[in-house]
């Protein structure tokens, strides 16, 4: 997965004349090491590792719509719940949510483009691919 980095996090933030703060930086820690998380999962992610007392969830859910806003993170529904977050450069891939064991796996974006071309050709309708899931057993599941 690609990075964002904090000191681009914070770069980001100053160019918009925004504070780079502890809590910011912690939620794009975790982010990044969680891949696809829920801001529940983001929450308790930020709560093991901050040192200096407690982070709510609204602070969390302010940080992420503020990152995504610059374009650090991105979003994609992949339940009926909460959104999940990802770093904004790591969008070009299917999500793959497995109903059985609630994994979530990638598959290559290409693989959806031909059906995009031909709802916008049966449509006029302009998918955003960025934010495709599809929803399956994975092998494991099919196994079991």
């Amino acid at each position: 997965m690609a990075q964002v980095t904090v000191a681009e996090l914070d770069t980001a933030l100053r160019e918009r004349g925004l504070r780079a703060t502890p809590q910011r930086r912690s939620v794009l820690r975790a982010v990044t090491e969680l891949g696809h998380a829920t801001p529940e999962e983001v929450c308790d992610f930020v709560q093991r590792e901050n040192e200096s007392g407690p982070v709510n969830l609204s602070t969390v859910y302010r940080a992420l719509e503020l990152m995504e806003k610059i374009g650090v993170i991105s979003h994609t529904h992949l339940t009926h719940g909460s959104p999940t977050y990802q770093v904004a450069s790591h969008v070009n891939h299917l999500h793959l949510v497995c109903r059985g064991c609630g994994a979530i796996t990638e598959a290559d974006l290409d693989l959806a483009r031909p059906l995009a071309r031909a709802v916008r050709e049966q449509s006029g309708f302009d998918t955003d691919l960025g934010h495709l899931s599809l929803h399956g057993l994975c092998a494991q599941c099919q196994d079991s």
